[in-house]
């Protein structure tokens, strides 16, 4: 149990280190800079940091373009279609667990079962979820999160941040992700070491490169894009898909969340 909660350290990393295509830099502007943030503009209410934001945003764009960025390209040169679809159906399956455990939090009866369905289909007929099958069964996922608890239960979301490494972030949010990584029951438990580290490192690949086709969506100011998009996702997810006011939305801009 103590080796399994030490390991759980690197997951927040790990989960977060996918939030780092979130602020990517598209390959034909990558010599623009960032525009200077004017001290004497007033501070929207919701992104009241958003000069520290900023600059974290800076770092860890750096460290996706120098370092992960590359190896997810090579990752996809190599790797066929049909591998790659099925890596990611293998971890996707793995995450039913806390939308499960998320659904019967947040009293969905409907979501706990399609979430049980999916894991024992995918698991069973799929090869441990290498083929999604459950899809043959009408049975869709449903993303559940901590996070997304935390929001049933009225929980406020708090300003947005920009972490280091953690990317996109607000109060709720990081704490789910937290609770679901380190107290809620996981998949991953059953995983031994070191098998577990190489399985995470190939789960962070793996999701990188399923992001680098969204990187022709990013328009404008890159930090302001993706702040919108990661916000607009939360409340997607959080409402289940039902369309809010958004507050950080402008009248044409549209867009393309389910590719984050």
């Amino acid at each position: 149990m103590n080796e399994r909660k030490f390991r759980r350290w690197p997951l927040l990393v790990a989960i977060a280190v996918f939030m780092i295509p979130v602020f990517l830099k598209p390959a034909m502007a990558q010599n623009l800079q960032e525009p200077p943030v004017d001290p004497a503009m007033p501070v929207d209410s919701s992104d009241p940091y958003e000069s520290w934001n900023r600059k974290v945003f800076a770092f860890n764009d750096a460290i996706d373009r120098w370092f992960l960025r590359p190896v997810a390209q090579g990752y996809r040169a190599v790797t066929p279609d049909l591998v790659d679809r099925g890596i990611t159906n293998f971890f996707n399956n793995l995450t039913e667990i806390r939308n499960f455990t998320n659904s019967i939090l947040q009293l969905k009866g409907e979501s706990a079962v399609v979430a049980a369905g999916r894991f024992t289909y995918n698991t069973v007929f799929g090869l441990g979820g290498f083929f999604d099958v459950a899809n043959a069964f009408e049975l869709p996922e449903r993303p559940e999160d901590f996070g997304q608890t935390l929001a049933t239960w009225g929980v406020g979301s708090g300003p947005y941040l920009m972490l280091p490494l953690l990317g996109p972030s607000t109060p709720r949010y990081f704490t789910g992700m937290a609770s679901d990584g380190f107290m809620l029951p996981s998949a991953w438990d059953s995983v031994e070491s070191p098998e577990w580290y190489y399985l995470r490192m190939l789960q962070i690949v793996d999701k990188r490169a399923d992001l680098i086709p969204a990187e022709n969506f990013i328009s404008g100011d890159r930090y302001t894009f993706m702040r919108n998009a990661f916000m607009q996702r939360r409340e997607f997810l959080i409402n289940d898909g039902k369309i809010t006011e958004d507050p950080f939305a402008s009248d044409d801009e549209d867009l393309m969340l389910d590719d984050f």
